[in-house]
């Protein structure tokens, strides 16, 4: 393992706390730095990590800070949280918003799923979808511009 470990033991702790609480079998996290899997084996926890290579590394970093202009008179639609970008609830459903439809701030326009958690993402303003600039299943960074909307 690295020496710049991305959770503290004390972190992992915590996370099999909160596993032993609940009926959870196991839990996998992935960053772009890392994969951490616990199982529950017995009467114990095991846990294993898996480091990304460096150019995988590299690449996504570069993809995730990629800075994104927002032309005036748009506003900018954030991720609450990092985590993977779905344009719909579930595979196979049809996308929460598509480019020109119109929406309310508080209208679900995406999810971002951070730690097996779906969190919805939302307009932030009234008007029309004017750009979706991330594709569906797509790591993205909390700064991420996922899309824009022309208020109203």
């Amino acid at each position: 393992m690295s020496g710049d470990l991305p959770l503290s033991p004390e972190d992992v702790a915590e996370i099999v706390a909160i596993l032993d609480g609940g009926h959870y079998e196991r839990l996998e996290i992935r960053t772009t730095r890392f994969t951490l899997r616990v199982a529950r084996e017995g009467r114990g926890w095991t846990q294993e990590w898996e480091w990304a290579a460096p150019e995988a590394k590299a690449e996504a970093v570069e993809a995730a800070n990629i800075a994104v202009e927002v032309p005036e008179g748009l506003v900018a639609v954030h991720p609450p949280l990092p985590g993977t970008f779905y344009r719909s609830p579930q595979p196979g459903a049809p996308p929460f918003v598509e480019v020109g439809d119109e929406v309310g701030a508080e209208t679900v326009v995406a999810i971002i799923e951070t730690m097996k958690l779906m969190n919805p993402v939302h307009a932030g303003a009234a008007g029309t979808v004017e750009a979706i600039l991330v594709d569906n299943a797509q790591p993205v960074e909390a700064n991420a511009v996922l899309m824009t909307v022309r208020p109203a």
